[in-house]
């Protein structure tokens, strides 16, 4: 019994070590699997005119760089075709397989890339069905482009170069400007929400940069429409809405500022949408970049902008993000608060905020250059137009050595003629103010 037990053991443990010799066998690719560009395992072989193979995304990106040869022989590559090795491809898999004990993992079979004619066979059928106001056939083919970009950056980017932006854009202000209630938050007696929705998300993967598209997505009618998905309970849909408002007004269209400017209720939605602990940061983000595209614009609304936000609290909306949010975060609301600070009643609630001033003075090159470009404009105006307090609390919080430190580090010409003339300003008060050099506001409390 004993011995039965011993040859049992004895058996177990070279069982153990024969599968630790195995593991610690070099699996060793053969040089004809490697793409002679990566020298990695090639996962989609196609083969040049040339008759050498390379992994596709190697290759494509050769190609993408602005070189027209092949890399191993140097000839000038006559046909651009890309044909893919199906017997290599099963060849690699079928070794893959074979070494799956020794941890190589098969690779997958890859999709066939799209084609221009592919993309433009698909986009005259949105075009045609989308003049006809036909949801269902339009909700099926804007499904289709989203399943084909999702394969791949190359399917990606045979989308873009080929007008699936423009062609969604242009499919997305028909059905907008067809009779549909754009308050309406039900979907059953709106019949055109799902595929409009569908539309929107499609186009943030892809914003067009060409001016007629921007045009379509800039009307009024599909304005209102991306307004009335922020209205909606459905998180996806105020995301994908406020993601395409931020990349709309990036380009700095006036009629397009202005046309938002009129929808009733923009400015309490983008208010309420500044809150990271209810929505997402990307919605937060998204929100505050269109308010500062709203405030600090040379449009003719932008002082009723001004004004309406300030009555909405935004000043003490800014000053709470920029108590401990994230740089790129801190410097959109850098931006804002200056722009705020701009119109008198801005500053009049920038006042009576008892952190906007030490805030802004502890932000002074700790966030980016143009965050303290921001800073240096926000408190310029606040002391050039404010009252005598707001230089002795300035001087207080350490703004004459911050500045200093900015002369020093470098700055644009705008902002150091702003510094020399707050230094100006500030050098009177020196002797009646106690000044320190920086302070921490973690313990202060928020203003709302």
């Amino acid at each position: 019994m004993v011995v039965g037990w011993r040859r049992l053991r004895r058996g177990k443990k070279k069982k153990k070590e024969k599968e630790e010799k195995v593991e610690e066998e070099e699996v060793v690719t053969p040089n004809h699997f490697r793409c002679p560009i990566s020298l990695e395992l090639m996962k989609d072989p196609v083969t040049l005119s040339t008759g050498i193979t390379y992994d596709r995304e190697s290759i494509e990106t050769w190609f993408d760089q602005g070189s027209f040869t092949c890399p191993l022989t140097n000839n000038l590559v006559s046909n651009s075709d890309l044909i893919p090795n199906h017997t290599l491809r099963m060849i690699i898999q079928d070794w893959c397989v074979e070494n799956q004990r020794c941890g190589v993992q098969r690779i997958p079979t890859p999709r066939v890339p799209i084609t221009p004619n592919d993309v433009h066979h698909l986009l005259l059928l949105l075009h045609a069905k989308a003049s006809r106001l036909d949801q269902d056939a339009c909700l099926q083919l804007v499904h289709k482009i989203q399943r084909w970009g999702a394969e791949s950056h190359r399917n990606m980017r045979c989308l873009v170069d080929n007008g699936a932006p423009t062609a969604l854009a242009s499919a997305f202000y028909a059905f907008a400007n067809a009779d549909v209630n754009a308050d309406d938050d039900s979907v059953e007696r709106n019949p055109y929400v799902c595929v409009l929705h569908q539309m929107l998300s499609a186009l943030n993967s892809m914003f067009p940069t060409q001016s007629e598209p921007i045009q379509h997505l800039g009307s009024p009618p599909s304005l209102r429409c991306i307004v009335s998905f922020l209205r909606r309970q459905d998180l996806s849909g105020k995301e994908s809405s406020i993601v395409a408002l931020k990349h709309l007004l990036s380009f700095g269209h006036h009629q397009h500022l202005e046309a938002l400017a009129q929808i009733e209720g923009i400015n309490q939605l983008l208010v309420e949408f500044l809150n990271p602990r209810i929505f997402s940061p990307t919605i937060v983000k998204a929100s505050l970049a269109v308010v500062w595209y709203l405030v600090s614009s040379s449009s003719p609304c932008t002082h009723k902008m001004r004004l309406k936000f300030v009555e909405l609290g935004m000043v003490c909306v800014v000053v709470d993000i920029l108590v401990d949010s994230e740089r790129s975060l801190c410097e959109r609301a850098l931006g804002v608060l200056e722009s705020l600070c701009a119109c008198e009643e801005g500053r009049e609630k920038a006042y009576g905020n008892a952190l906007a001033i030490p805030l802004l003075v502890k932000k002074l090159l700790r966030v980016s250059p143009l965050g303290s470009d921001y800073s240096v404009c926000a408190i310029w105006r606040l002391c050039k137009f404010g009252e005598e307090m707001a230089l002795l609390e300035a001087l207080q919080v350490g703004l004459f050595q911050k500045l200093l430190l900015v002369l020093q580090v470098g700055c644009g010409d705008d902002t150091k003629e702003k510094a020399t003339q707050l230094l100006k300003l500030l050098n009177p008060y020196r002797g009646s103010a106690v000044e320190c050099v920086d302070s921490d506001f973690k313990n202060l409390k928020r203003s709302m």
